[in-house]
């Protein structure tokens, strides 16, 4: 019962990555790992994103400036028949999680007890978004992302347990690319209990994959292939028995080669787990480095063929990435619990502190954003079980939005507590206080913000989609490789394509005083959403023509416009969810409005941080940072880069500890 997640996608730090590629079609991959250009760099990463628009995208026409409504309202609904049966799986699970599951402890000893893993495997939480037919649970998003809400709020390395196996592990990509005899051979196995896991990041590579060093050699009689190299902060590493293994294949003659994605089997001969890494929160996480070293591979274990992995891998993100915001929410949810009751019952200055303005503004953002949180990622989770939207930029702008976000409640949920948010539960209730987990949280969200994509790389991300239709117009004009001929022939598509784009922005739905009426009072929240959407079509066509081919180097300029984008399906969605629910909950109507009022203050701030910022500053401040310029700032402490004698100096090699893999016994 184990998996191996590896640490998800760019799991490292804020590397800002690739920009916005403004390269036409890509080019092939490097071909060696190592050094690479930053041109090369771009090229692997355009040639694995989804270029195709072939299903609607509410969040693409929002980043256009059209207000596409129509396709979330009215509120998608889900099968009654799958709402009953993930019911009666909820039911059982919140009373396993209840009475079975002690986080207190898992978060004291740093691990996850064998019985946890077999009462999982017993309710069939190892297989819920495998199908029936391969004995999974086959539960919708979003009640997959339910059962994980539920799962993190008991123990977040539970959550992580199941959201590493299942999302991006290997059920995942087996479901959207794997053969019919793979899916034979290895659902049944993972729905039963096994764990999966997905290992890409290595000890020199995160959000650029170009770069990927662990290599596939093809056995000379063409059984298989031997793979070589290390991955760093794989989830579930220390248990895992089926794996997702990103590695390069050489490119030969009649071989296409590339980063090409492999089921391994974790008890293999020449897999090593090395080490169990430890981090700020998620201490029960079972996160490794592993070492591959001549491991074989049969041939039929490649997924989707090779060369396809970084394909594999972002398409998988598209769904698996909803995993993160449902921990997010959840962590909301409780948050507002523990901040209401105590606001309610502490007395300061002869009245309850929620009743001081100062704390009231922390509790209504509270209780605003997570009503906007959940209800974004129960909109993205219908788009995606409708499975006739191509949801990559709404799954996008939830992770992006809620692990940003739910930082904050923390923050403010520490800040409202006083002492009691900064000092343990366990020293809490040694002290005969209720104990509250809250600096636990705060520690358990902040690789949120990290996990399958830091949010500078989800900005750029976003931002290359949000800038899509304009690179394939003018993709040649800013292109310095392209001659005179081909720019000629895009600056003629451009023509044509702004002359008729660009009116449409102009005037729109939300300048009437009288449209979507039928909202009531949320109406004017979506009449300044139209408007806001037209005036950021029209803010992104400014820079594309104002800095061309040196737009992808404005990342900032980039991140408000994605954050701005955000906010924006944000208050969408909450006006069309509150008003579907009017009637069963008009409370919720009252939580649309305070959300919007506050987003509408945020977007106001963010459209004028357009062009009155210090981005330039900054960016020059930082060549001259990095120059050393700025050295002497830095005197006056000791730092990790002084000799420090009892302090055991890093060194790069394999690690000595030989193979420190769990394993997790029968059940008995």
């Amino acid at each position: 019962m184990t998996t191996t997640q590896n640490g998800r996608p760019a799991a490292d730090g804020p590397d800002p990555g690739p920009a916005p590629s403004t390269a036409g079609a890509a080019g092939p991959l490097p071909a060696e790992a190592g050094q690479v250009s930053e041109k090369e760099a771009r090229q692997v990463a355009e040639a694995a994103r989804e270029s195709a628009w072939d299903r609607p995208s509410f969040g693409k026409e929002l980043f256009l400036g059209r207000f596409r409504l129509d396709l979330i309202d009215p509120w998608p609904r889900s099968d009654p028949a799958d709402v009953a049966r993930a019911d009666d799986f909820l039911s059982r699970f919140r009373a396993f999680l209840t009475s079975e599951v002690d986080g207190a402890a898992i978060e004291r000893d740093a691990s996850i007890p064998d019985a946890v893993f077999h009462g999982l495997a017993d309710l069939g939480a190892f297989g819920m978004k495998i199908d029936r037919r391969y004995g999974g649970l086959g539960l919708s998003n979003l009640h997959y992302c339910r059962a994980l809400m539920l799962a993190g709020s008991v123990s977040p390395a539970i959550g992580a347990l199941l959201s590493a196996h299942q999302s991006i592990g290997v059920p995942q990509p087996l479901k959207m690319f794997g053969t019919a005899e793979q899916k034979q051979r290895f659902l049944p196995r993972l729905a039963a209990g096994e764990v999966s896991a997905f290992l890409l990041t290595e000890p020199d590579v995160g959000s650029d994959p170009a770069r990927l060093a662990t290599t596939a050699e093809p056995t000379e009689d063409g059984t298989g292939y031997r793979l070589n190299g290390v991955k760093l902060w794989a989830t579930n590493g220390i248990v895992a028995t089926l794996l997702v293994v990103m590695a390069r294949v050489p490119a030969t003659e009649g071989r296409r080669g590339g980063i090409t994605a492999f089921v391994v089997d974790g008890d293999s001969a020449g897999i090593t787990v090395e080490r169990r890494n430890e981090f700020v929160g998620l201490r029960g996480l079972e996160n490794s480095v592993t070492r591959f070293h001549d491991v074989f591979v049969p041939a039929e274990n490649v997924i989707g063929g090779e060369g396809k992995g970084l394909k594999i891998a972002l398409t998988t993100l598209n769904t698996g990435r909803l995993s993160l915001p449902a921990m997010c929410v959840g962590a909301g949810k409780w948050a507002l619990n523990v901040a209401r009751e105590w606001a309610a019952d502490r007395v300061q200055w002869g009245r309850p502190v929620g009743e001081h303005e100062a704390v009231a503004q922390k509790l209504a953002f509270i209780a605003a954003t997570t009503y906007g949180m959940e209800t974004m990622l129960d909109l993205c989770c219908l788009l995606a079980d409708d499975d006739r939207n191509d949801i990559r930029i709404e799954a996008a702008l939830v992770k992006l939005y809620a692990s940003e976000m739910a930082w904050k409640i923390a923050d403010e949920l520490i800040q409202i507590r006083g002492g009691r948010g900064y000092e343990t539960a366990d020293s809490l209730a040694a002290r005969g206080e209720r104990p509250a987990a809250v600096e636990q949280m705060l520690r358990d969200l902040r690789i949120n913000r990290i996990f399958e994509g830091s949010t500078e790389i989800m900005h750029l991300l976003i931002a290359r989609e949000a800038v899509d239709a304009h690179l394939s117009v003018a993709g040649d004009i800013i292109d310095p490789e392209a001659g005179l001929g081909r720019k000629a022939r895009a600056g003629a598509r451009a023509g044509a394509f702004y002359a008729k784009w660009l009116p449409t922005l102009a005037v729109g739905r939300g300048q009437s005083p009288s449209a979507y009426a039928e909202f009531g009072p949320l109406a004017a929240h979506l009449r300044q959403v139209e408007r806001s959407s037209r005036k950021l079509a029209r803010s992104t066509f400014y820079a594309m023509s104002r800095w061309q081919g040196k737009m992808e180097r404005k990342q900032a300029f980039l991140g408000r416009v994605v954050d701005i984008g955000a906010e924006l399906f944000a208050m969408s969605a909450v006006c069309v969810r509150a008003s579907a629910e009017r009637d069963s909950r008009p409370e919720n109507v009252e939580l649309a409005d305070l959300f919007c009022r506050q987003a509408r203050v945020r977007v106001d701030t963010l459209f004028a941080a357009l062009w009155d910022n210090t981005d330039s500053v900054g960016t020059a401040a930082a060549k001259r940072i990095l120059a050393g310029r700025y050295a002497g700032l830095e005197e006056g402490v000791i730092t990790p880069s002084d000799e420090m004698p009892w302090v055991a100096r890093w060194s790069p090699g394999p690690s000595t500890v030989g193979d420190v893999r769990r394993r997790i016994p029968p059940k008995p």
